[in-house]
């Protein structure tokens, strides 16, 4: 038998991703292997559609299929999803980034106003009991 290197497409996978039904397959495939029949009674679209759905999954590489007696089944390969999360790993660092700047920016403010808040209440009280500021 030969082995052959199989290269995913990240754009065949992000296009995959981008239907909310397929995305809806791929999260009920986690939960092991099915039959396109139970797949798509969880759906309240015709078999046609899931089946349709089905086929760019598989031309995506994103699931896999083999018979078993009549029925074909479907079982998730996750591989293809390593080059969606290469691609959403460099915004996930660019927003950690980001969230700890506005972080530090929103803390640096309350930290400023509260001591304002505090200077002018101290100035209050000391204009109240007639004491010079």
């Amino acid at each position: 038998m030969r082995y052959r290197s199989v290269t995913y497409s990240p754009e065949a996978a992000f296009q995959a991703l981008a239907d909310p039904t397929r995305r809806a397959v791929l999260d009920l495939l986690r939960r092991g292997s099915q039959p396109a029949g139970q797949i798509a009674s969880a759906f309240p679209v015709s078999r046609p559609a899931i089946s349709k759905h089905l086929r760019l999954l598989r031309r995506a590489h994103l699931v896999r299929e083999h018979r078993a007696g009549r029925h074909r089944v479907y079982q998730l390969n996750p591989e293809p999803l390593r080059a969606v999360d290469s691609w959403i790993s460099q915004y996930r660092a660019f927003w950690s980034s980001n969230l700890a700047s506005l972080k530090a920016f929103v803390e640096a403010e309350h930290a400023r106003e509260t001591r304002s808040a505090s200077a002018k209440k101290s100035s209050s009280m000391k204009h109240l009991k007639g004491e010079p500021s």
